[in-house]
């Protein structure tokens, strides 16, 4: 069986839930928890195959559970369970640590399905949430400002490039087999010559936005 824990502070939809859950002989419903904290506190003794969380709950978060829990159960999956369509949010939750993700006005047995499939390796998703994550990838590649090319080195290029693909400090210098102290010495440069502030800044700049 599919032993399952809920993060979900709005009791109605916790008992929908687990009403669904408990009716399904395949799945073995755990506990429900109403907030993040709680969970972090309890769920490590239950050991749960599948999480379904909301995100917006009191206190810590949905994503901020996940990348708690996750540190001690690591074979633990977990699924969103919300209402938020935002980009932003279901890429911070897939990051996290999040196998899938559904909105709440998924049908009973597709939240079944879901937990299914998630549990035998897939990644489940709202059809509206699939289509962003795939209109992410085939999003217009994005050119470099060749005026901001002149200004700055190669090396100084290809340090600020790997900072907009999202590489840390660290990934970076083991990348272009430098030190870390190299990597920041080439970003003041970078911020001296283009005159910003800070990272975000100098990606604009980059690509000329």
């Amino acid at each position: 069986m599919i032993s399952i824990c809920i993060i979900e502070d709005l009791i109605e939809i916790q008992q929908g839930l687990q009403s669904v859950f408990e009716r399904d002989d395949r799945l073995e419903f755990l506990k429900s928890f109403s907030s993040a904290e709680e969970a972090i506190s309890e769920m490590p003794y239950l050991c749960p195959d599948i999480v379904v969380t909301d995100i917006n709950l009191p206190g810590k978060s949905g994503i901020e559970a996940i990348v708690e829990l996750k540190e001690v159960l690591p074979e633990t999956q977990f699924i969103m369970f919300t209402i938020y369509e935002d980009h932003d949010l279901i890429f911070d939750a897939l990051k996290a640590g999040a196998s899938g993700y559904i909105l709440k006005n998924t049908s009973s047995e597709k939240i079944v399905e879901s937990v299914i499939d998630l549990y035998n390796g897939g990644s489940p998703m709202s059809p509206i949430i699939a289509r962003k994550v795939i209109a992410s990838f085939n999003a217009p590649v994005q050119y470099i400002d060749q005026s901001v090319n002149q200004l700055i080195s190669k090396r100084e290029q290809e340090v600020l490039e790997l900072l907009s693909k999202g590489f840390l400090y660290k990934e970076i210098a083991d990348k272009l087999s430098i030190s870390m102290s190299t990597v920041k010495r080439h970003l003041n440069h970078i911020y001296v010559k283009l005159h910003v502030q800070n990272k975000t800044e100098a990606v604009n700049k980059l690509y000329g936005r």
